[in-house]
């Protein structure tokens, strides 16, 4: 048979979307990223919030018009959307034929032919079962790649879902990681992008300690350019941690840490573990031992019980922290967890506005670091020619894959994608820098 698939959400849904296209690859079917044409299609989606959401209904809809036109055959749906909507799924959008949940992706080359043959699959494993990732299709550039060390999450942040769609944290063996990392430099990847939904957390569950650390050293002996981390939690960012990081070369001086919010109430209502204070203790302590380093996080807007006070105090954070790359989101209240039913819920529009100020506030931090970057020479991971801005595209150790901006830069020759060069900052366009390549 020949089965698309279509990935929706994060890099960890990509990854178990890489690993069901080799069970069905290995089955004997034929894989593909076009829907039209095919005898089965799989949607892996996200059910995070909202927009997600709407995104993974809307990917459906287009599908299900092409089972209309006679260009596709069945349609079976997968990821988070179907483990939160078991039921109301296929009761409400009668063009899926079959769904599976989080915990049952070794069992897609059954559901696809099951769905195949007429049937209408349901699987719906233990979201917290424990299994080593197998054999991947990787679908990224050859030259980066995602290695997921942990499965699920035990953090129950009170606004988030993922631990009722993804099950409790599961670390991956030290031994399987470094072998997976392995085929992956051996078959050319110089990014390798360490994830999971809390990184600094690996470990604890299999060895009684994190070790993270521990790992990370494993993985820098091996042939990679770059080691790129997403994501580290504040409260387990250890001295040790942070000194890996300052200190060994491959991995780039880039540090993804959720924070979500600065005020103390606030971060309390959240269930986070960390206090403003020692947020900001953190911070001073990164800046100091990482020379250079840049720092993304994700920030919410218009958590219940957030008034202007809360408010102003995270403007003000942001005046002061001057964060590079962070991301800032509205409060979307998901049922089934606490934030959804607290008391004093911020009216949308007015949390919208707030994100809008603080947008708005970043740009200009953004803007700074973009200015004080004009004369420098950064090393750039080249993605190729973009036929649009007339010149090449890539990426410094300050920008992750699909998350950041490009740097666009000008050569003499040809630089195929996936070569380092170095190129002069010689001006900024949209928040981009642009520059020239130096021979």
């Amino acid at each position: 048979m020949k089965v698309a698939f279509i990935s929706l959400g994060c890099a960890k849904n990509l990854v178990n979307t890489e690993q069901m296209m080799a069970l069905v690859k290995a089955a004997g079917h034929t894989v593909t990223g076009d829907p039209e044409g095919a005898d089965v299609a799989v949607l892996n989606t996200c059910g995070f919030i909202d927009s997600a959401k709407s995104e993974a209904i809307q990917n459906i809809l287009e599908l299900a018009e092409l089972k209309d036109q006679g260009k596709l055959g069945k349609l079976l749906v997968t990821g988070c959307l179907s483990q939160r909507y078991q039921d109301e799924l296929t009761k409400e959008m009668p063009e899926v034929d079959g769904v599976m949940g989080t915990g049952s992706y070794t069992d897609i080359v059954s559901a696809v032919e099951e769905v195949a043959a007429g049937g209408h699959p349901r699987r719906f494993g233990d979201i917290s079962h424990t299994y080593e990732d197998g054999e991947r299709m990787v679908t990224t550039p050859p030259y980066t790649a995602y290695l997921k060390i942990a499965e699920g999450c035990d953090n129950r942040c009170a606004f988030c879902i993922i631990p009722y769609l993804r099950g409790r944290y599961r670390s991956r063996t030290m031994e399987s990681l470094i072998e997976e990392a392995r085929g992956l430099a051996e078959n050319g990847v110089q990014e390798l992008i360490v994830i999971a939904q809390d990184i600094t957390r690996y470990g604890i569950d299999l060895y009684k300690k994190p070790m993270l650390a521990e790992l990370l050293k494993e993985l820098c002996k091996l042939p990679f350019h770059w080691i790129r981390l997403h994501y580290l939690y504040p409260d387990l960012l250890s001295d040790e941690l942070i000194d890996v990081i300052a200190h060994e070369h491959k991995i780039v001086k880039y540090i993804d840490i959720p924070l979500q919010h600065i005020n103390d109430r606030i971060l309390k209502a959240m269930n986070r573990r960390s206090t403003g204070g020692e947020i900001r203790a953190l911070l001073a302590k990164l800046r100091d031992r990482i020379p250079g380093v840049v720092l993304r996080t994700s920030l919410i807007c218009g958590l219940p019980g957030e008034g202007e006070a809360e408010f102003e105090e995270l403007c003000e954070f942001l005046r002061e922290a001057k964060l590079e790359r962070p991301g800032i989101f509205q409060f979307s209240p998901e049922e089934g967890t606490p934030a959804a039913v607290m008391p004093d819920q911020v009216p949308g529009e007015v949390a919208q506005r707030r994100v809008e100020l603080l947008v708005e506030l970043q740009s200009r931090v953004m803007d700074e670091w973009n200015e004080a970057r004009l004369g420098e020479t950064l090393e750039v991971l080249c993605e190729g020619f973009d036929p649009d801005m007339g010149c090449y595209a890539g990426r410094s150790y300050a920008d992750s894959t699909d998350i950041d901006n490009h740097i666009y830069f000008t050569a003499a020759g040809v630089i195929p994608a996936g070569t380092f060069v170095n190129v002069r900052i010689t001006g900024t366009q949209d928040g981009d820098l642009t520059g020239e390549i130096e021979e």
